[in-house]
């Protein structure tokens, strides 16, 4: 068997960096050891800057390719909704090219396997033939009590269609119905996808916007004018007088594991609340962070040193291209090194693979350089600013 040897300036394994070390795969990116240099004979490649798992991208919308450059920066969550939602129209065949585009651009720079949302199925023929792997998130939109059956029925059969469409891909994909977010989801809607994704990994968007607590606190603020511009006047859901995460985690009762996507302005209390209420109910809360998409929107950074402090699982996410320069997750590392420079390296890129992985529960195949598995080789530059993968 022909083997392959890489030692670079630095080579991180998942977990640490490691000194003078020497990775070995065999032809198919196979990992069969990490020796000492002194060790590793002859025929070893010398990789410049950082040698690492391929990159787990845990949320992104590929099939909002197409709003690349479309809605300028810093214009805020209601007035990015409102442009999300009425900017329509674009050629299903620009959709398909700019897709195509996008997941090329991943793969190209390291990334391995996706969270990815989509109201639709539209990019179901793209993954099919990919080298990423795809956790499918099938995002309901549901507002009102009164289409909350139809709605589901509707975005039950766009996650069908998908799931079919990727059975005979050569990767692993898995496919789920998940809530978009606590402000478009009726009472109802939230049982219905309890009820149909136990066990399963989903992914809710929490807390990115003040006017998200408002809402169920008071059952007034900014998204009134949201609803407005999508015809529906005040508020459809009730006033709980609490947070929105304290006031939609409840209904999830069946043993989720549950990416909670930004949160952005989520206060300590509400961290400390929700890890409790997980742990007592059989949940699982894992804390993604697409920095680069809230400084696009709101021109703010998520409370990561919190985080952190409260032990709270974290993981990267890119968001999509309606909302980020780029879909490149050694740009989001390189985001947070710039706004929170104290956290070390190693912690960085341990949400970036082994964190992402093991919450994608492909960590047994992805996200290390563990004997035996596959999960992608890819060199960094040494500041982030850009990646490549090489097998």
């Amino acid at each position: 068997m022909r083997y392959q040897k890489f030692k670079a300036t630095r080579l991180f394994d998942g977990t640490r960096f490691l000194d003078n070390s020497v990775l070995i795969t065999d032809e198919t990116g196979t990992i069969e050891a990490i020796v000492p240099a002194e060790e590793a004979g002859e025929d070893v490649q010398q990789v410049k800057g950082i040698l690492s798992p391929g990159l787990i991208n845990c949320h992104c919308h590929l099939e909002l390719s197409h709003l690349k450059n479309v809605i300028p920066p810093h214009t805020g969550l209601i007035d990015f909704l409102s442009s999300v939602v009425t900017k329509r129209g674009f050629a299903p065949e620009v959709i398909e090219a700019e897709i195509i585009r996008a997941e090329k651009e991943m793969e190209d720079n390291g990334i391995v396997a996706v969270g990815d949302i989509g109201n639709t199925a539209d990019t179901a023929a793209v993954k099919k033939r990919s080298r990423i792997r795809w956790q499918n998130f099938v995002e309901v939109l549901s507002f009102t009590e009164e289409k909350a059956d139809e709605r589901i029925a509707h975005y039950s059969g766009v996650a069908r269609d998908l799931a079919e469409a990727l059975k005979s891909s050569p990767l692993p994909h898995r496919t789920t119905l998940v809530p978009h977010a606590p402000y478009s989801i009726s009472t109802s809607s939230f049982r219905m996808i309890n009820e149909a994704t136990a066990g399963q990994i989903i992914s809710i968007h929490n807390q990115e916007h003040p006017a998200e607590d408002e809402l169920y606190k008071t059952g007034g603020g900014a998204y009134l004018r949201f609803f407005k511009a999508i015809g529906i006047e005040g508020s459809p859901f009730t006033v709980t007088g609490k947070s929105s995460i304290r006031s939609v985690l409840p209904h999830f009762t069946n043993g989720q594991t549950i990416f909670l996507i930004h949160n952005t302005f989520m206060p300590e209390e509400d961290m400390v609340w929700a890890n409790a209420f997980a742990n007592a109910n059989g949940l699982k809360l894992v804390y993604c962070l697409c920095i680069n998409a809230n400084l696009y929107i709101e021109n703010k950074v998520p409370p990561v040193e919190l985080l952190m402090k409260h032990d709270c699982q974290i993981v990267l996410g890119t968001d999509s291209y309606s909302s980020n320069w780029q879909l490149n997750i050694s740009k989001e590392i390189q985001a947070i090194r710039t706004h929170f420079p104290h956290i070390p390296e190693a912690t960085l890129l341990q949400w970036a693979t082994r964190n992402g992985a093991n919450a994608l529960e492909w960590g047994n195949e992805l996200g290390s350089f563990a004997k035996g598995t596959r999960p992608g080789i890819v060199r960094m530059e040494d500041d982030f600013s850009c990646a490549e993968r090489l097998l």
